[in-house]
């Protein structure tokens, strides 16, 4: 499956009042067409409300030729017609998430912690793996020390040894450039991001460099 480089993690609390959907667009539009995923996280929302913005933000990734997921609530993904689901370590099985979904078209995503898992993963059939948090990031804070860059070289192995195509992605504290180079460097085939577009002042700018910032990503 064709996925890009580049995942979009929404986050309204970090929009600084901006709407997200023309936060979103703005950022899409500074990239070439089919080369970022968006992820809608909002926790906070009732799944009436998430299906309007999926509603909504569908209409914007598609017109950019991107894949919109939905953070965890596979029913609220299918009734939006969304690309796929984006479950957490714990959340459905992925084979459970791949039976409900469309068939040969639904991408199903999984957040890991460590190598073991990311492998698991891949064996299970994810279509990407999102590994993290990698760096320091203030959402994580007293959750204990980041992984560091090496978790990613250990995840890309054990991904590997599963005999996968599974995407690899790196996420937490990928603030800009440097730890998007890094990422690559490392092993992963693109970074997840949520402050360093969804807090720019420029979220077109910010997207555009850090898309610029791996042009040796993995295929």
């Amino acid at each position: 499956m064709d996925l890009g480089r580049l995942i979009l993690v929404t986050d309204r609390q970090q929009a600084g009042g901006r709407e997200l959907v023309d936060l979103v667009d703005a950022a899409l539009g500074a990239l070439p067409p089919a080369c970022a995923l968006v992820q809608l996280r909002e926790k906070d929302l009732s799944p009436r409300e998430l299906y309007g913005l999926a509603r909504r933000l569908l209409e914007v990734t598609h017109r950019h030729r991107c894949q919109l997921l939905i953070n965890d609530r596979i029913d609220v993904a299918l009734a939006a017609g969304a690309d796929g689901v984006h479950l957490p370590e714990l959340g459905l099985p992925i084979a459970v998430a791949r039976r409900l979904g469309r068939p040969g078209s639904f991408i199903v995503g999984v957040s890991v912690h460590g190598a073991d898992a990311a492998g698991a993963a891949a064996r299970d059939g994810a279509d990407l793996v999102v590994c993290g948090p990698i760096w320091q990031t203030p959402s994580k804070q007293g959750l204990g020390e980041p992984l560091g860059e090496a978790a990613l070289a250990q995840a890309r192995r054990a991904m590997a040894g599963a005999g996968a195509a599974t995407r690899l992605y790196a996420i937490g504290g990928v603030i800009g450039t440097a730890e998007a180079e890094a990422a690559v460097r490392a092993g992963a085939h693109g970074v997840a991001v949520v402050r360093a577009v969804m807090a720019a002042a420029e979220p077109g700018a910010a997207a555009r460099a850090l898309y610029d910032a791996m042009p040796d990503s993995r295929p």
